[in-house]
């Protein structure tokens, strides 16, 4: 097990590199031209803010903070089970 002051010195790279890692992945939401593509750039993003929602409860040594991670896991697979039937269903009405 990793102690606390290793985590407590290792949390604030984390935070900044997620934090990068989100920056990019927004760019690519505004900056692309295919639906699959900003998909694929959300559930990213997501997942990056679920990480730091980890690493957050991780160094408050809060595990209420961690309940917000459920909602948004769901939101991904609603979202990508959304997007995957409107893409399989193509230009027929």
């Amino acid at each position: 097990m990793v102690s606390y002051s290793v985590l407590e010195g290792i949390l604030p790279l984390l935070f900044g590199l997620f934090t990068l890692a989100m920056i990019i992945y927004s760019l690519r939401v505004f900056t692309s031209k295919s639906v699959s593509d900003m998909v694929l750039a959300v559930d990213a993003l997501t997942i990056d803010l679920i990480i730091i929602f980890v690493l957050i409860g991780l160094y408050y040594k809060s595990p209420y903070l961690l309940i917000g991670v459920i909602p948004l896991a769901a939101w991904i697979l609603i979202l990508d089970i959304v997007v995957s039937r409107y893409l399989s269903r193509g230009d027929r009405k």
